[in-house]
Formats: structure tokens, C-alpha cells, sequence
């Protein structure tokens, strides 16, 4: 966990205008974080536009497309905490998980968080965290 997803991979407090700006920012921490190149990005938003990201209880989880795999140098998670909401297709989500998964690890990495999120408990912590180290500590089993 300690290299899928670091401290600077985290952004609190976010106020974000459209999901495109959201997705770009979810891509630029990967980016930053030496986890993809920038191609990457461009694939994220081309996957937005086959099929929303957006998979409920104010989750939103970008990514790149299949044939992003190679701009992918290392698995990576970044998280967007957006308390009031990013509008993603009428849907509003209030934490953006920016993944990339390197030989296939983003389908786990996607289940992973899908089941903590399935529980709006745990994406009230997080909408809430007041820390990075505390969105960390709740995304421990990711």
C-alpha cells in the first residue's frame, strides 16, 4: 500500500467546477507520482467519455482506457476529497479515485475500493477526514 498510494497522492477540500477538471487533477497526481506518463490523462478523459466513471454512493473512480496499459509505469491511487461534490453526468461525487494499475492490478484495485465504498459509512469518513494521514489510515486495506 505504501507505494500505491502516498501522502502527496492525496488532495483535501477540493472545490472542482466539471468532472473533466476532476479527472484531469485525479491524472496529474498519478502523474506526479511517477505512476503514469502523460498520455495517461488523455485516456482517462477518453474513458469518461465511453462510460462514466461515477459507480454511486458519491464515488467516482477514473482511468485510463485498455490501450493506456503501457502509460502505466507503476500501480498508483489517487484521491480527491470534493465535500460539496463534482457533477459527474447529474451524479455527484465527493470523492474521485484517480487508479492506474500496472499487468492488470487495476481490476483489484478497482474491487477494492468498490467494496469499501459500498458501505456510506466509510464514504462519509472520507468526505469528512480532516487529514491526509487520517484518508490514508481509512484506505489502509485498499
Amino acid at each position: 500500500m505504501s507505494n500505491i498510494l502516498r501522502l502527496e497522492n492525496i488532495r483535501m477540500n477540493e472545490k472542482i467546477d466539471n468532472k473533466y477538471d476532476a479527472i484531469r487533477l485525479a491524472g496529474e497526481l498519478l502523474q506526479e507520482g511517477g505512476y503514469v506518463n502523460e498520455h495517461y490523462i488523455d485516456e482517462m478523459i477518453k474513458r469518461e467519455d465511453l462510460s462514466t466513471t461515477y459507480i454511486g454512493n458519491d464515488i467516482a473512480i477514473p482511468h485510463g482506457t485498455e490501450s493506456a496499459k503501457n502509460d502505466v509505469m507503476e500501480s498508483g491511487i489517487s484521491v480527491i476529497q470534493v465535500p460539496e461534490g463534482v457533477d459527474f453526468n447529474g451524479d455527484k461525487a465527493r470523492v474521485v479515485f484517480g487508479i492506474a494499475g500496472k499487468d492488470n492490478t487495476h481490476l483489484e484495485i478497482l474491487s477494492n475500493i468498490a467494496i469499501f465504498c459500498s458501505d456510506m459509512e466509510n464514504v462519509e469518513k472520507l468526505v469528512s477526514a480532516k487529514s491526509k494521514e487520517e484518508i490514508m489510515d481509512l484506505l489502509g486495506g485498499i
